[in-house]
């Protein structure tokens, strides 16, 4: 494993953040509000939501 992206591997992650930060805005303030209590920060959540997004993308 590389500590490196090459740039499509770039683009996938840019773009897999880039959905979930609209998935984020369209959750209710419950849902949003129990990622925060889940994982502390809107940050950590949305990079929870880009790496399962990343390990199975063909979910939606």
């Amino acid at each position: 494993m590389t500590d490196t992206l090459d740039e499509a591997q770039a683009v996938q992650m840019i773009e897999a953040a880039q959905q979930m930060i609209l998935v984020w805005n369209r959750l209710p303030a419950d849902r949003q509000a129990a990622l925060l209590a889940r994982f502390g920060t809107r940050e950590n959540a949305l990079a929870a939501l880009v790496a399962t997004k990343l390990i199975t993308p063909d979910r939606h």
